[in-house]
C-alpha cells in the first residue's frame, strides 16, 4: 500500500464504542505507524457523551495497549497520533448538535471528509440529513455504512434511500471487514493474475465449492441483539455471500469499483432462489446446546442472560446454493456457518474433480485424492493446494500420498506485517476507491435471495435443530452434502 498524501478528516460516530477500539481507531494507528497517513490528516470521535478530548486520547491510549501489542513503548507514533485525535459531543438525533462540526472546522480547506458510522443503523439516515443540513455532504465527504444493513430488503431500502437523499452512490461505502483481509484479496490475484488457475475454474474441472465461517463464541452477553439478527442476516447474507461472489464472478474488464462490482451482482442475480419447501431441501439451521470446547463447559444459548425459550432465531446455517449461468451449472456452493462450533477458522474450499482414468495400482488409486485449492482466511492467512505425489522410496510399484503445496503469507513476507482488514478498507475509503465495498444493487440483491429462504422458514412451526456446543452443528448439516455424494472438507 502506498502513503496517501492528501490531507483527510476522518469522523467517527460512535467513536467511544467498541467498534472504534477495537478495530478501527488501531487500524488507524497502524496506518500513522507505516506512514501511510498525510502529516495533517485528523481523526474526530463523535459521540453523545460529554468528554474532553484529553479524556478521549486517554481512553484510545488505554486501548492501544490492549489491542495493539506494537504501541506499547512505541515513542515515535503515539506522540504523532496523539496529536491528530480530538473529540466532538454529538447527539446523532439532535440536527442543532451538528453545528459542532462546522466549528470543529470539519472539511474546511477543501480537505476530504470521512464520516465512518459506527452506529446502529436505524441512525444511519438521521445523521446523513444532519450532516447535509450543515453543508457535510459534498463531493469530497464520504460516509461509511457499518453492518447490517437492515434485517430484510424492505427495511434495507429504506435505509439506503434515507442515505441516498443526501448522499449519491459514489459517496457511500458500504463495508464488510471480510473483502479487506489479505486472503479474499489474494482469490482475485490467484485466479487472474496467473495462467494456472482460471483455465480450470469452472464446472468441467471444479466439483463443488465449500465457504465455511466457523466460531467457537457464543453470544456473548448480546443475546438481544443476536437474536434480532441470527446467522442468517448476521454472516449469511453479508460475509458468506461475498466470498461466493468472488469466487464465482466472471473476470472483471478492469480492476476498478464499477467493474468488479458490475461482475458480483451477475452471480447475485444468478443465485437459483431457495423457497417454500425446497428450503427444507437446501438448508438446515440450528441452535446450540450445553457443551464443551478446549476441555471447557459452555452454555446453551437458552442459558445465555436475557434469553427466551420461544426464540426461533437460528445460531447455525448451513446451505446448499446453485448459481444458474454457463460457468457453474451443475456445481453446488456449500456455504456453512454458526456459534459455538468445535474449532475457528473460516475457509474457501475449491474441490476439483476425479481425474477421468487412473493408471496406477489398486493400491495408489485407494490413496488417490481430488485436488483441493484451500483459502483459509482466519486464524492464519494462507493458501494451499493438495496434488499427489509419489512416496520417495526404490519399493516396487508406484506408491501415492497427497502433499500440500502451500503458501504462507507470514513464511512469504516474513518481514512484512500482515495488515488488519480495517486498515485496507480505511485506507481505501480515504482514497476514494471503492473497490471492495458493496453497491445498493449488490445489498437489494444479497437480501432479496435471503428473504426467500427466511420466509420459508417462518411458515413453519419447525425449530431450529439443536447441536451441542463443540460439535459441527446439527447432523442434517453434516448430511447435507451427502445427500449430493459428497462430504465437508473436514469430514
Amino acid at each position: 500500500m502506498k502513503a496517501s498524501l492528501k490531507a483527510c478528516d476522518v469522523v467517527i460516530f460512535g467513536g467511544g464504542g467498541d467498534l472504534a477500539m477495537r478495530k478501527l481507531l488501531p487500524a488507524l494507528y497502524h496506518l500513522d505507524m507505516d506512514g501511510l497517513l498525510a502529516p495533517t490528516t485528523r481523526i474526530i470521535g463523535a459521540s453523545r457523551r460529554e468528554v474532553s478530548t484529553e479524556e478521549y486520547q486517554t481512553k484510545i491510549r488505554a486501548a492501544l495497549d490492549e489491542f495493539v501489542p506494537s504501541s506499547i513503548g512505541d515513542e515515535k507514533t503515539w506522540p504523532r497520533f496523539k496529536e491528530r485525535l480530538s473529540y466532538v459531543s454529538v447527539d446523532a438525533q439532535q440536527e442543532s448538535d451538528f453545528s459542532r462540526l462546522n466549528d470543529h472546522k470539519v472539511g474546511q480547506e477543501d480537505r476530504d471528509v470521512v464520516f465512518y458510522l459506527a452506529t446502529s443503523p436505524d441512525l444511519f439516515g438521521s445523521i446523513c440529513s444532519s450532516l447535509a443540513s450543515h453543508g457535510l455532504n459534498a463531493d469530497r465527504m464520504r460516509v461509511v455504512l457499518e453492518k447490517p444493513l437492515g434485517r430484510d430488503l424492505a427495511s434495507s431500502r429504506a435505509i439506503n434511500d434515507e442515505v441516498m437523499k443526501n448522499f449519491n452512490e459514489q459517496q457511500a461505502f458500504r463495508i464488510d471487514h471480510y473483502l479487506g483481509k489479505e486472503t479474499v484479496q489474494n482469490l482475485l490475484a490467484i485466479r487472474f493474475g496467473n495462467t494456472l488457475f482460471e483455465p480450470l475454474w469452472d464446472s468441467a474441472h471444479i466439483d463443488n465449492v465449500q465457504i465455511t465461517v466457523s466460531e467457537t463464541v457464543g453470544v456473548e452477553g448480546r443475546w438481544g441483539y443476536y437474536d434480532n439478527a441470527g446467522a442468517m442476516r448476521d454472516m449469511v447474507q453479508n460475509h458468506l455471500i461475498q466470498l461466493l461472489c468472488l469466487v464465482a464472478m466472471e473476470p472483471p474488464g478492469r480492476m476498478d469499483a464499477d467493474s468488479v462490482r458490475d461482475e458480483k451482482i451477475k452471480v447475485l442475480k444468478a443465485l437459483r432462489p431457495i423457497a417454500g419447501a425446497n428450503a427444507y431441501n437446501k438448508t438446515v439451521r440450528g441452535q446450540y446446546a450445553k457443551g464443551m470446547i478446549k476441555g471447557k463447559d459452555v452454555k446453551g444459548y437458552f442459558d445465555e442472560e436475557g434469553s427466551n425459550p420461544d426464540s426461533r432465531t437460528e445460531t447455525f446455517v448451513a446451505l446448499r446454493a446453485d448459481i444458474d449461468n454457463w460457468r457453474w451449472a451443475g456445481v453446488p456452493f456449500y456455504l456453512r456457518t454458526g456459534k459455538r462450533l468445535g474449532q475457528r477458522y473460516s475457509e474457501i474450499v475449491i474441490q476439483y474433480k476425479a481425474v477421468p482414468h487412473s493408471i496406477f495400482s489398486d493400491e495408489s488409486n485407494r490413496q488417490l485424492q481430488r485436488n483441493q485449492l484451500i483459502i483459509r482466511l482466519q486464524p492464519e492467512e494462507k493458501i494451499s493446494l493438495t496434488v499427489m505425489n509419489k512416496v520417495p522410496g526404490a519399493s516396487e510399484g508406484m506408491n501415492l500420498q497427497p502433499v500440500d503445496l502451500n503458501l504462507s503469507l507470514t513464511e512469504a513476507f516474513n518481514d512484512k506485517r500482515s495488515p488488519e482488514a480495517y486498515e485496507r478498507l480505511l485506507l481505501d475509503v480515504m482514497r476514494n476507491d471503492a473497490t471492495l465495498f458493496m453497491r445498493y444493487d449488490e445489498v437489494e440483491a444479497a437480501w432479496k435471495w435471503v428473504d426467500g429462504i427466511m420466509s420459508a422458514w417462518n411458515q413453519t412451526s419447525e425449530r431450529p435443530k439443536e447441536y451441542a456446543s463443540g460439535s459441527w452443528g446439527p447432523a442434517a448439516s453434516m448430511a447435507l452434502p451427502i445427500k449430493d455424494g459428497r462430504n465437508w472438507h473436514d469430514y
